[in-house]
């Protein structure tokens, strides 16, 4: 029997989540399988990816064969690594401390790698955020001028107007004063 290291389809609609099983080659994607070896979720950043790392190993050595998703995942997490790595140890090219030094010493670089990744996007929407709120600070203190400049207009016009109403109003009064006297004589 032929045998298949593929991903099953679970999850809602717009929202896929996977597993990692063992099938036959015949049988359809979310069909029947042997064995569940892990999950795969892609909607996370970076992607999750949950694997019994020897049941993998195991089902690589004896001849399974992942479909090209499933090969992209077993290779990051390190099971063809180790696949090549006991093949140097099979033919005597080191010892099986060596293979698992090995296997260790590239598993923490590569978790240096991502811990450098994840802290780089953090910089970096810390940088957005601090763009965008000066961005913000920029257009409400320009908003904040033009009300000023509305408001001291406003103030000038209405300081205009009770001139001319105060001009008017002296201008009424100064007449009627000079006709009464007038009127008197």
């Amino acid at each position: 029997m032929a045998t298949k290291i593929r991903l099953q389809r679970g999850g809602r609609k717009g929202y896929a989540f996977y597993r990692i099983v063992i099938a036959d080659a015949r049988a359809p994607r979310d069909g029947k399988f042997t064995e569940k070896i892990g999950t795969y979720n892609p909607n996370t950043n970076p992607a999750t990816v949950d694997l019994n790392f020897e049941r993998a190993l195991y089902w690589v050595e004896v001849g399974a064969q992942p479909t090209d998703t499933v090969r992209n995942i077993l290779s990051r997490e390190g099971v063809y690594l180790m696949k090549h790595l006991k093949g140097g140890v099979k033919k005597g090219a080191f010892d099986e401390a060596t293979c698992q030094k090995k296997f260790d010493a590239w598993k923490a670089d590569k978790q240096n790698g991502l811990a450098k990744i994840a802290e780089a996007e953090q910089k970096a929407k810390k940088e957005a955020a601090a763009e965008a709120l000066k961005a913000e600070k920029a257009v409400n203190e320009a908003i904040a001028k033009k009300v000023a400049e509305k408001k001291a207009a406003e103030a000038a016009a209405k300081a205009e107007e009770e001139a001319a109403k105060a001009a008017e109003a002296a201008a009424a009064e100064a007449p009627a004063e000079e006709a009464a006297p007038a009127a008197e004589a």
